[in-house]
């Protein structure tokens, strides 16, 4: 979809700020630029659009010479959103996400269904924030607006110049995780320019990582974790690029245990006594459909159902999350182990034990030497791991 071909930009004052650049970004691929500031990653995506004319080399779009396009007709089949987002201060939120297809001639109903559909898909309901203006938004949902303006044309590529760095952390992690939704239901030809190595790294298909002027490793964000083709880039993603390999590994069926589970309509003492012959402290309690129901703790089966001494259940997460949400939930709630499930149905437990093995694996599978995952390294046992037993989460965070 984008190929550059040795390409260079190079300033009247001898400033080089991209040397002889060659790499390809797939159709419906989203790539992360990343590196310090200064390296050239702006510049080369702004060059996509020509918003900077490169010195030599070229630039194909769809097998398209760039250079031979008219820029505006370019540029209005391109998404770009910016730190700042840019919206028309004097323009509602309707008028601004209508932008593009304004210029291009759409019906005003069909601009306007279009910008309604958008603001939808990207969380902002048109009936209460159309009307409004971006002085009347919070900083998430201008930068949210934003998008829905990129996006508004159905344009085949997306450029994201640092879209989510003018925000707080917390907004941003929301952000980032509805735009992953979004680009699952959309799948656009994304170039995304940051410095943040953990963005690059959560929302990336592959990463480029730049060092001034060139990119100094292009690959997926688990091979560059794993391993790093240069001392630069093994500097650059940090000593702890174990830990942030978290970030793209997933919680696998195979990763989980299986702890006893009971029906919540079940009689009590029947619980008990299949807890007490198997020695577990407790059992995951499902609903008639397999649904999860929370969990019950072994000593509670007193009477009645096992409804009546279920105890809900905080720390859980889907299969295909990655590591870094398990991990995080765990330490969140305090809990001994974390429920998975597939869909609406329980799937398995993952324990400090199975995730620091999928870790491993996931190291193993890229072949890295495994120092930074920890991998070879003696790893405390949970409590009762010793005879295959499993703590009951904390009362307290469930």
């Amino acid at each position: 979809m984008i190929r550059f071909e040795n390409v260079t930009k190079r300033y009247p004052d001898g400033t080089t700020a991209v040397d002889d650049l060659s790499f390809e970004v797939r159709e419906g691929e989203l790539v992360t630029l990343v590196g310090p500031s200064g390296c050239g990653k702006t510049t080369t995506m702004k060059m996509v659009n020509r918003l900077i004319e490169p010195t030599a080399g070229r630039i194909l779009l769809d097998g398209e010479d760039i250079a031979r396009t008219d820029p505006v007709r370019l540029r209005r089949g391109i998404g770009y959103v910016i730190q700042n987002v840019g919206l028309f201060p004097h323009k509602t939120v309707l008028e601004n996400t209508e932008t593009v297809p304004h210029l291009l001639g759409w019906t005003r109903a069909k601009r306007r269904a279009r910008a309604a559909e958008l603001l939808e898909l990207v969380g902002l309901d048109p009936s209460v924030h159309g009307a409004r203006y971006p002085e009347q938004l919070s900083g998430g949902q201008r930068q949210r607006v934003g998008v829905a303006r990129a996006l508004a044309a159905d344009p085949p590529v997306l450029l994201m110049d640092e879209p989510f760095g003018a925000v707080d952390p917390v907004v941003r992690e929301r952000l980032q995780s509805e735009f992953l939704r979004l680009q699952e239901q959309v799948r656009k030809t994304v170039l995304f320019v940051t410095h943040d190595i953990e963005e690059a790294v959560r929302l990336g298909d592959r990463m480029a990582v730049f060092g001034p002027g060139r990119i100094e490793q292009y690959d997926t964000p688990a091979t560059v974790l794993g391993s790093p083709a240069t001392p630069y880039v093994a500097d650059f993603v940090g000593s702890d690029r174990g830990l942030k390999r978290l970030s793209v590994t997933p919680v696998e069926a195979a990763d989980l245990e299986h702890p006893p589970v009971v029906r919540a309509g079940s009689p009590a003492a029947e619980a008990a006594a299949l807890l007490a012959k198997q020695g577990d402290p407790y059992a995951v309690v499902l609903d008639d459909d397999g649904g999860l129901r929370g969990y019950v703790a072994a000593g509670t089966l007193t009477s009645g159902t096992v409804a009546d001494h279920t105890r809900r259940l905080e720390a859980w997460v889907p299969v295909g999350s990655p590591l870094k949400r398990a991990f995080s939930a765990m330490l969140q709630h305090d809990a001994g182990w974390i429920a998975v499930v597939d869909g609406d149905r329980f799937a398995g437990v993952l324990t400090p034990a199975t995730l620091h093995a999928a870790l491993r694996r996931s190291v193993n599978e890229d072949g890295e030497d495994g120092d930074e995952a920890g991998a070879g390294q003696p790893v405390a046992a949970p409590a009762g791991a010793g005879d295959n037993r499993r703590t009951e989460p904390d009362a307290e965070a469930s």
